[in-house]
Formats: C-alpha cells, sequence, structure tokens
C-alpha cells in the first residue's frame, strides 16, 4: 500500500456515484431476487422447487468465486474493464437465460459469472471516495431503495423466465452504460509525497515513489484478511436467521405468509432508515464503537427473536433486528473502504458476502434441525457478541489509518 493510496480520494459526486451504485445493484440483484429467480427456473424448466433452488445457489456460487478471484483487478488499472466484461457476459447470460429456455442452466451460470465482475468493480470503485461511511450510506439507500421497488414491481408483471431474467439483463445494459463514469483506481503520484510525510513512516525510493513502512503495510493486509474473515462469519450468522424466518415464525408464533410478507417489507423500511442515519452522521462517531454496539445488539436481537411466541412481537423483533444489521453491513462496508482507497479490500468484501448468502439456506436448516429453533438463534447471537471483537478492532485501525492521512492531506 503506498502513501498516496490514502491521499487521493475523490468526493461522490452523481456521475461517479450513479455508475458505482447502478453497477453494484446490477452485481447484486441476483441475490435479491433468488426467490422471484427459483420460481422462473421451475417455470421455464419444468423442474422441481429444490432443483431449481440448487440452480440458483449455483449462480450465485459462481458471483460469489468469480467476485473473489477477479478483486485483485479491481484494485488497478483494470477496473473499468472487468466492470464492462462483467457486466456485457451478464447481459449475454441472463437474456439468453430469459429468451430461450433451453438453454437456460448454462445461460444462467454464465450470468451468474458476469456479475461476479459486477460486484467485484463496484466494491472496489466504494473504497475510491472520501468520507467511506457517508458513501456506504448512500450505497445502502441506492441499493434498498431500487431493489425494494424491483421487488414489488416484477411480480405484478409475471414471474416467468422473461420477466425475472429479463430484469436482470436490464440492470446489466443500464450499468454498461454508465461504467464510463465507474471511479478508476487512485495513481501513484511522486508529489503528493509530503501530504502524509509527516503521518506515518515512509520509504523514499530512488524513483520518488513514496511507501508506508512495511510495518504499517503488514498491518493493514492483516486486518484485511481479518475483515474478510469476520465478515463472512458474521454474513453466515445473519443470512441464517432470514433463510428461517418463515419457518420460524410459523412454528414458534403462527405467523401467517402475510405476517411474513410484513415482517421483510419493514425490515427493508428499516434498512433504508439506517442507510439515511449513516448518511447523516457520516465518520463522526468512528466506526469501532458503532460496529461493536451493533454486533452486540443485534446479537441480543437474534436471541431475543428465538425466544418470541407472539406473532406481532416477532415481527417487531425481526424489523429491529434487520434495521441493526443493515447499518452494521454498512459499517463493514466503510471499514473496509478505509483501509485501502485502491479498494484492495472493498472489492471481494461483497464477494465474501455471497458465498454466505448462498449456503445459508442450507447452513440454517442443519443448525434448526440440530439445535432447535432458540438454540439457533442462541447459537447465532453468540456469534455475533464474539465476532464484535476483532470486528470493532479492525474499524479502530481503519479509523486511525484513515484520520492521520486526512488530516495531513493537501489542499486540491
Amino acid at each position: 500500500m503506498t502513501a498516496t493510496d490514502l491521499t487521493t480520494r475523490v468526493p461522490l459526486r452523481p456521475p461517479t456515484a450513479t455508475a458505482t451504485f447502478a453497477i453494484g445493484i446490477a452485481g447484486y440483484l441476483g441475490v435479491n431476487l433468488s426467490p422471484y429467480m427459483i420460481t422462473a427456473a421451475q417455470t421455464g424448466l419444468g423442474i422441481d422447487v429444490l432443483a431449481a433452488s440448487w440452480l440458483v445457489t449455483a449462480t450465485l456460487l459462481l458471483t460469489a468465486v468469480t467476485g473473489l478471484t477477479i478483486a485483485p483487478l479491481c484494485a488497478g488499472a483494470h477496473r473499468r474493464t472487468v466492470a464492462r466484461t462483467g457486466l456485457g457476459i451478464a447481459t449475454l447470460g441472463f437474456l439468453t437465460a430469459a429468451l430461450l429456455p433451453s438453454l437456460m442452466i448454462p445461460a444462467l451460470l454464465v450470468g451468474g459469472v458476469g456479475a461476479g465482475g459486477a460486484v467485484a468493480a463496484s466494491g472496489a470503485a466504494l473504497a475510491a471516495f472520501r468520507n467511506p461511511d457517508r458513501v456506504a450510506g448512500f450505497n445502502g439507500l441506492a441499493n434498498r431503495g431500487v431493489i425494494t421497488i424491483v421487488l414489488a414491481v416484477i411480480p405484478l408483471i409475471g414471474l416467468a423466465p422473461i420477466d425475472v431474467f429479463g430484469a436482470l439483463a436490464l440492470f446489466s445494459i443500464l450499468g454498461l452504460v454508465v461504467s464510463a463514469w465507474l471511479p478508476a483506481a487512485p495513481v501513484v503520484d511522486p508529489q503528493a509525497a509530503a501530504a502524509v510525510a509527516e503521518a506515518m513512516p515512509i520509504e523514499i525510493p530512488p524513483t520518488g515513489a513514496v511507501r508506508v513502512s512495511p510495518a504499517r503495510s503488514r498491518a493493514v493486509t492483516v486486518a484485511g484478511f481479518g475483515l474478510l474473515v469476520v465478515f463472512a462469519l458474521w454474513a453466515v450468522s445473519e443470512d441464517s436467521l432470514w433463510a428461517m424466518a418463515g419457518v420460524m415464525g410459523a412454528e414458534q408464533t403462527g405467523l401467517t405468509p402475510e405476517g411474513l410478507g410484513i415482517a421483510l417489507s419493514g425490515a427493508t423500511a428499516g434498512g433504508l432508515i439506517g442507510s439515511v442515519l449513516l448518511m447523516i452522521v457520516g465518520s463522526r462517531l468512528g466506526r469501532a464503537v458503532p460496529l461493536a454496539v451493533l454486533l452486540i445488539a443485534g446479537g441480543a436481537l437474534k436471541i431475543v427473536e428465538g425466544f418470541t411466541t407472539d406473532p406481532t412481537a416477532f415481527i417487531v423483533v425481526f424489523v429491529a433486528w434487520n434495521t441493526v444489521y443493515a447499518i452494521a453491513f454498512m459499517y463493514f462496508v466503510s471499514t473496509s473502504a478505509a483501509l485501502d482507497s485502491d479498494g484492495r479490500w472493498s472489492g471481494p468484501l461483497l464477494a465474501v458476502y455471497l458465498v454466505g448468502s448462498a449456503l445459508t439456506p442450507v447452513i440454517g436448516a442443519a443448525l434448526v434441525g440440530a439445535l432447535g429453533f432458540q438454540g439457533f438463534a442462541v447459537a447465532l447471537g453468540i456469534a455475533s457478541f464474539v465476532l464484535a471483537v476483532p470486528a470493532s478492532a479492525i474499524a479502530l485501525l481503519s479509523t486511525r489509518l484513515e484520520r492521520a492521512t486526512t488530516t495531513q492531506e493537501m489542499p486540491r
């Protein structure tokens, strides 16, 4: 990591924000539309729900694996190329799945691969902006706002392959249209040396390029890898509850499908509120304390959910938990973005999350089968408590690193 990495962030402007958020939505849309994708696959292929679920799971896993694999390229000069290539492949795959049911299986898998490029490129681009906390809030607001509309509109149009997979192709095309505005990775400028010379130990090679001391670089690398591991485990614990919410609510409280719909809608609204709050607060509270508090609160709410027997109380706790989850998610994103403005950690972070999203229905069912609903909820709550310690430590490092450099940043 170079010293200039941390002094070349750009302000959030409509063109760059539009490209970053739109490409991210295109890459993540499959996760949000997975229930609709299962129905569309059943309709188009005439298969049962289990086979359709495995097809969608394979598609999402390919998105995650591709995003993780391609993420290093997005931290360099190839970010826009990766985004455009991925979006082009996703468009081809999803459009083929929409129009040619006989090719749906390979087409969806190809579309999943392409979406991985979009996820990695948009995640890396989030690190290019100043004030990562506020940017994470804007990103969450844009993502949840658009997804809420899409989730409401598509069922009104229909859940045939042309409707569901056509929507995925359409958003990939929109991402391609605005991809020219995607923020590039910072370019090292030797003249920026003075901006951080007093902020941290540096080396000045004969070429004039400025580098952070090896000790500082190693600390950030360890923190980055640690953040990916913590985030992956946390994502599994959160999405396991989300996946099992319908079954848990029905068996514990007699929650009806209509009640579940209210819970899911309220959860989305809670995420929107959380995004707005983070946009307002920005970096005023730092990251370490808020992230620790959020993970502890989220763990407590998960445990309470496991012991709730009233359907109304179940919905209220579910919405509260998901609101906390949404804000914590955005703090994880801002922490990864603050570690390195190249997007070295924010790029793979979003792909790591997809691994958990794809596997949690299976993981959640296995935990419920082994522990029962109450034991399941307690285990998930304890996981949040334990993960709060390393998460807050890494968040503290990211905040100190960002403040040490921004206070020394030269005016532009």
